[in-house]
This record gives C-alpha cells, structure tokens and sequence, in this order.
C-alpha cells in the first residue's frame, strides 16, 4: 500500500492499470493520428498505419497473423461475437454445442441466448480441481456439435486449462473450437501458429491496456456471421469507425506484455506462495481451483466459519473479490465454485486475490496480516455453537 493511497489494490483479474507506456503512446496517437482510419486522404492514411502496428504487435505477441484480428469493444463482444457469430453460421452443419459450467458469464450468457434459439448445449462440469479431462471433454462432442468454447484461464480460480489438447480432439471431430482468452493473453505464452484454436477472444484491460478495446482473432478459413450492420469496416464483420488511440494502446500493451511474461510470472509465482504461506495456518481454509498448476497470479480460497460478505467489509482496506467482477452486485454464491462442488457456505465465503505488475512482497505481508485478523476477529464475534 503505498503513501498516496488509502487501499491496497488485489483485484488485477478483474481489471488492470494503464501501463505508463501506454498511455504516453495513447497520448501521442490522440494528438497526431486522430483521423477515421477508414479514410483515404493523407490523415487517414496515418491513422490506419497505427492500426496496422498495433495487429503486428499483437500478431507478435500471440505468434499469429496480424490480418487474423478484428478490433472490438472487449472480451464480451468478442465472445459474442465469436460463439453466435460461429454456431450460426454453421447450424447446417448441427445444433449441438459444448461448453463449460465455469465460464465466464460474457460466454455462459451466449449459450443459454442460442438454447432458446434452437441450440442444444452440453455444458460440462470440471472436477474438483476445475479441470475438464480430454475424455469427458471428448465423449460430449456428437456428430452434429459444430462448436465448442473452453476458456483457457478461469478468472475466478485461475485454472488452466489444456487449450492445445482439447483444440486438437475437435480437429479431429470438425468441430469449431473458441477460447475465451481474457485472462490469458499478454499474461503466459501462447503460439496461435501451433495452437489448434479457431477463435481467441481478448481484452486490453486485463494486461495494462486501455478499457473499452479488444480483438477477436479468427483463424484463416473461419466464417462467422456479423451480429452488427451498418458499414463496411473490418471485412464486414463487425462495422464502425475504429478508435484509433485505444487499439494504439491495446498493441502497444501487447508488446510490453511480451517482454516481460517470464518476468511476471516468476513475480507472481513468488508473490502467491507467499501470500498462501502467511494465511496457510487459518483453520478450516481451502484452495479453491488447482494448488499447484494454476496461473500464479490467483489464488481463491473459501474459509469455514465466516461469512463472506461479512469478510468482505472485514477485509478493508483491501481491494479483492468475492468472484468475477461482473457478478460483484449479486449476493449469490459463485456459480464457478458451486461447479467445483464448493457448498453455498463456501462458495460465500470465497475470497479471491489476484496480483499485478505493481504488487510487492510488502503488500502481501499486509495482505495476509489482514486476512487473519478479519477472519479471527468474525469467528470471536459469531455466536457459539450449541452442541
């Protein structure tokens, strides 16, 4: 916690700051490359080379062809866009889809839509850990299943899963494999050349970009059907004048993010066994996801005994999450956890820290000092127990 602030910020899966780079970058765009990248004259010209830099940056970043990206809004449009766009397109070729119980709500929300549409939905449910196996994952695909989403880190548990296994049994089956790669992307390595993925969905907020832009990647010989009209823009699949300054930033994110992932995650990995090492000796905690093979910049852990909005507000100073930031509003347990086979008290009483870039070691000793405290001080004031 630093001297000019009154919170320590824990919350980096739910969104991220702007790298100062990057906003210097967006500064500079803002002012010299303002015009419609869509136009022809000299200024437009200079506007649609930023945004051509910024899809080789990204290209670079994800080993992937930078004529492979559409710019959207976020992760959310580009799910959208991704899964309704594809299973439409390609109901001819079958009705069945497959996903998991644990995705995001930008990815469960579009299923359920296309289940009222005529779709019939496999929805799987990982194991205790979070994962889902190859062969559970392979015995639901059907003759007719034309699509299926996995997301490749969970932004609640930050369990990883097996993307390259899982694309490669849908190669095998044709079937149109998407990964929602908002907690991935700019955070581990990943190689679009190689990696069996038809669709990547990605926002620049999770990885020190600006808000408000992200990128679809569609493998070359992917269609999907637009869900927006109105111009010609981006091959006609997603219309509109482009923000130039924000896909500035989204690339020049992106090349930050690459320089510096083996460095990250050697932090991170540092910094979260810390963190579990000082809170370890609470009674009654568990790990919620994978102990050993998640992504190093989560931990979620549920503790017996306390409830979990009454932990929250303990818990201040410190800025951390009870699940996704999407559902922070709702007091319903985490539908993630319950999927885990978490009980509701559990799923409740689930905290979830998440670590950037400007973490330290100090502000995880603060960290964990603070979840003691709140937890011994609500257990002394529950009432006891009759036995």
């Amino acid at each position: 916690m630093t001297a000019d602030s009154d919170f320590l910020y824990l919350d980096y899966a739910a969104t991220t700051p702007l790298d100062p780079q990057v906003a210097q970058l967006m500064q500079e765009v803002h002012t010299s490359a303002f015009a419609n990248a869509g136009s022809t004259h000299r200024a437009g010209r200079r506007s649609a080379a930023v945004v051509g830099r910024a899809a080789v940056q990204l290209g670079a970043l994800l080993q992937a062809d930078p004529d492979c990206f559409l710019w959207t809004s976020g992760a959310t449009e580009s799910n959208n866009l991704a899964i309704a766009g594809a299973a439409k397109i390609r109901a001819h070729r079958g009705k069945h889809l497959v996903t998991m119980r644990t995705e995001h709500k930008a990815v469960v929300d579009v299923f359920i839509a296309l289940e009222k549409q005529g779709f019939e939905i496999s929805w799987l449910t990982p194991d205790a850990n979070g994962h889902v196996s190859s062969e559970d994952f392979e015995a639901a695909l059907r003759e007719d299943t034309q699509l299926a989403s996995i997301m490749h880190i969970n932004n609640e548990t930050g369990v990883v899963q097996d993307i390259a296994a899982l694309g490669a049994i849908c190669r095998e089956h044709d079937v149109l494999f998407h990964v929602d790669g908002a907690q991935s992307v700019g955070k581990v390595h990943m190689d679009l050349d190689t990696l069996p993925v038809d669709l990547l969905s990605l926002t620049a907020h999770k990885f020190y970009g600006p808000s408000g832009i992200g990128a679809l990647y569609i493998a070359d010989g992917v269609h999907i059907e637009p869900l927006m009209f109105g111009g010609g823009q981006q091959r006609r699949l997603r219309p509109g004048s482009l923000p130039v300054d924000l896909i500035a930033g989204l690339g020049a994110a992106a090349e930050v993010a690459g320089n510096r992932i083996d460095k990250d995650l050697e932090k991170f990995t540092t910094l979260r066994e810390a963190l579990w090492r000082g809170i370890q000796d609470v009674g009654g905690l568990q790990i919620n996801g994978s102990p050993d093979s998640g992504y190093p910049g989560i931990l979620n852990v549920s503790v017996d005994d306390v409830e979990g909005e009454s932990l929250l507000l303990a818990l201040e100073p410190l800025c951390v999450a009870a699940g996704s930031a999407c559902n922070s509003q709702s007091q319903e347990p985490s539908y993630v956890l319950r999927a885990l086979g978490r009980s509701d008290f559990e799923a409740q009483s689930a905290v979830r820290f998440s670590l950037g870039r400007p973490t330290t070691r100090a502000d995880i000793d603060i960290a964990a000092a603070t979840y003691r405290n709140a937890v011994r001080k609500l257990r002394d004031m529950a009432p006891e127990r009759v036995a």
